[in-house]
């Protein structure tokens, strides 16, 4: 067990195995990545697809609004 030459062959086996899985990780992290990408880009195209909110919701969305605004004055204590 003292040769050298195994241990040569044992150390580049295992180096080897490491670049090995080491190139395996990087293109599953790039697949990943690029998955991803497309995701952002996907989820992108159809926020901007979408057109203004209607009259009828911006009302809503403004009463809601003052209705928080409210219920918030009434928790601090404050009079309206």
């Amino acid at each position: 067990m003292t040769d050298p030459t195994l241990w040569m062959t044992i150390a580049a086996a295992s180096l080897l195995g490491l670049v090995i899985t080491t190139q395996a990780a990087l293109k599953g992290w790039r697949g990943w990545l690029d998955l991803r990408r497309l995701e952002i880009e996907q989820h992108r195209e159809t926020r901007d697809d979408r057109s203004a909110p209607s009259p009828a919701a911006r009302i809503e969305i403004a009463d809601l609004k003052e209705r928080v605004r409210k219920l918030e004055a009434i928790a601090a204590g404050v009079e309206l």
